[in-house]
């Protein structure tokens, strides 16, 4: 079972303790198993992130290396059906020659489902039933409102490939914890089964805050949550949007401990692999820290979330990693714990990760590189290089996890060298072969 939330920061969990965070069930996964402290996604924002989750290669190897948006939807502008339907958001998506982890495991004998944010477009060739899922109930884009399932207007929600509004009005967390609950109930104990749960939460509504006015930037309305859930913060964080992002966190939880539930009154709690982690750095959620930055920037904040892998009797339980991981190893390490095999003439990028999270080998990765238009980094070793718009610099991760010290005038050498390993890595990326929607072939 692999579930990713959306926007959840590095920090983000009550076991962590660095915020008032209420996160009792994946408290529970981590104790139960690894937690990873230097895991790292392949791009600081959705779309191509949750792209390598579901190919296990680079963005710019897949060719979705930047989102799947419009261009006017953060600017007071509701889309009419037949403008949404020429629009990048219902033409773009994952090159349908992408190998995804459900064909793999489907092939390999596995019911496959994906409830929640799919992100890998809205097309019929694009959407989960064709991409190697059973079952999908979710939305094909990004940010939708949590209560109207609507993307500026847009009805956004999928009962396989047609669109529906059947549970409008309901908070979304809870539409994908019933649908989630309802593919483990059918599968547990029967048939082998992936789940791919992926939540909007705790990622910012798409809806217009009041007082937007056509054409003009958004007034940010942020997360929306259940008012039982907000409550709980308020008083403790600093206002009432944070109130409600920390909101939408716990009831993901309370989500993600109902299938923790069902899972073991199967019986299947020692067959079922549960993997959490976040798409990108947090947004809105009162900082990153220790870590600099946030979502959409170059920074550990950006790029470093939280992990959490559970698999009773395969994995010690209460066990914490500084190994140096990323989204890349989760295909190789499902294929590896499935028995399912990886697609012939595909290139992956990771490594199969159980060694490591079982603490019987270091990690073999000594190198990470990324890129968002004009923004680079690269991470070698314990070195950090980037050279961005929001900053640059050189830093030693080992001693300066917030990287706070620039050493590019004190490591000349060091800086070059990680500019020369990102250009080979480019190199490398351009002669790959060219997949869509954004390279030119």
């Amino acid at each position: 079972m692999l579930i990713i939330s959306d926007d959840q920061g590095y920090p983000d969990l009550g076991c962590i303790g660095s915020k008032p965070l209420i996160t009792p069930n994946l408290d529970r996964l981590a104790a139960e198993g690894v937690r990873g402290t230097s895991f790292y996604v392949t791009w600081p924002a959705c779309t191509p992130s949750r792209g390598s989750v579901l190919t296990g290669r680079y963005p710019q190897r897949n060719g979705l290396y930047d989102m799947v948006r419009n261009d006017m939807v953060n600017y007071g502008h509701k889309f009419s059906p037949e403008e949404y339907a020429v629009s990048p958001e219902m033409t773009l998506g994952l090159d349908v020659r992408e190998v995804t982890i459900g064909d793999m495991l489907k092939k390999a004998g596995y019911a496959t489902g994906c409830v929640g944010k799919w992100d890998m477009g809205q097309a019929k060739r694009f959407l989960p039933l064709q991409r190697g899922f059973d079952f999908f109930y979710g939305h094909g884009n990004n940010g939708i409102d949590y209560y109207t399932h609507e993307r500026y207007g847009v009805p956004s929600l999928f009962r396989g490939n047609a669109r529906t509004e059947e549970d409008k009005g309901t908070y979304v967390t809870d539409v994908f914890r019933r649908e989630s609950l309802r593919f483990v109930d059918q599968q547990a104990g029967k048939k082998p089964f992936f789940l791919y749960l992926a939540f909007n939460a705790p990622h910012g509504a798409s809806t217009f805050g009041e007082g937007t006015a056509t054409g003009e930037k958004k007034i940010a309305e942020g997360v929306q949550a259940p008012e039982k859930y907000a409550a709980m913060y308020r008083g403790k964080v600093a206002d009432d949007k944070l109130a409600r992002y920390c909101g939408a966190v716990t009831c993901m939880d309370e989500a993600i401990g109902a299938l923790m539930d069902a899972v073991e009154k199967a019986g299947q709690k020692d067959n079922t692999i549960f993997l959490f982690m976040s798409d990108n750095g947090g947004s809105g959620n009162g900082g990153n820290a220790p870590l600099k930055g946030s979502k959409g920037t170059m920074w550990e904040g950006g790029l470093r979330v939280p992990f959490i892998m559970r698999w009773p009797g395969k994995l010690p339980a209460g066990q914490v990693t500084n190994e140096f991981l990323t989204a890349l190893e989760l295909v190789p390490t499902l294929l590896a714990a499935t028995g399912a095999k990886a697609p012939e003439g595909v290139k992956l990028d990771g490594f199969d990760m159980l060694p490591i999270l079982s603490g019987k080998s270091k990690s073999p990765r000594k190198e990470m590189f990324w890129q968002r238009r004009g923004d680079k980094a690269a991470r070698y070793e314990h070195w950090k290089w980037l050279e961005s718009a929001k900053g640059q610099g050189l830093y030693d991760l080992s001693t300066d996890i917030g990287e706070k010290h620039d050493l590019s005038a004190e490591k000349p050498e060091v800086a070059k060298m990680m500019r020369e390993r990102f250009a080979q890595w480019h190199n490398g990326m351009d002669a790959s072969e060219p997949r869509g929607p954004f390279r030119d072939y």
